[in-house]
């Protein structure tokens, strides 16, 4: 399994998430801050995603970037930019009901003058961890009910490891 990376950087209410690799739960607390962090700027003008240099978005990370999506049109009243060229994780965009809530632009971006940092794994604790995966899952039932079976037995576990 390759690494993966995420890299985040804003500049005047631009704000981008780069990920390369294979992208999982690892980084799913740290991404989930960041999103957080957008959310609170009230001056956000657009949200551009890089997947370009992914080879694989786990469903996490697919609900993570559901939230980010739904929250700027609501927030921001934008649709954020996804740019992929894989026809892999375009078709798991497509399957979980993400393509319409991104304006998905198969190319590379243009050429940004935003520096770019490294995310690193935060310290989260496990039930924490639960927490954003339960969240990421259900949302992505929520966009798209047919998923719903790829994703019940872990909801359910989830849920009853957390005592809910």
């Amino acid at each position: 399994m390759e690494k993966c990376k995420i890299l985040v950087g804003a500049h005047d209410g631009v704000y981008l998430i780069r990920m390369e690799g294979d992208v999982r739960l690892t980084l799913c607390a740290s991404l989930s801050r960041y999103i957080d962090g957008i959310f609170h700027d009230r001056h956000a003008k657009n949200v551009l995603v890089d997947l370009l240099g992914a080879k694989g978005v786990d469903s996490t990370t697919l609900g993570l970037l559901a939230k980010l999506a739904l929250f700027s049109a609501k927030r921001f009243g934008i649709k954020p930019t996804l740019f992929c060229t894989d026809d892999t994780i375009l078709r798991t965009l497509e399957a979980m009901s993400l393509d319409g809530l991104f304006v998905v632009i198969n190319s590379r971006p243009p050429t940004t003058h935003i520096d770019m940092v490294e995310m690193h794994c935060n310290d989260a604790g496990e039930e924490e961890i639960r927490r954003q995966v339960l969240a990421a899952h259900k949302l992505l039932i929520k966009l798209n009910p047919e998923c719903e079976h790829e994703f019940i037995d872990l909801i359910r576990t989830l849920e009853e490891q957390s005592g809910n």
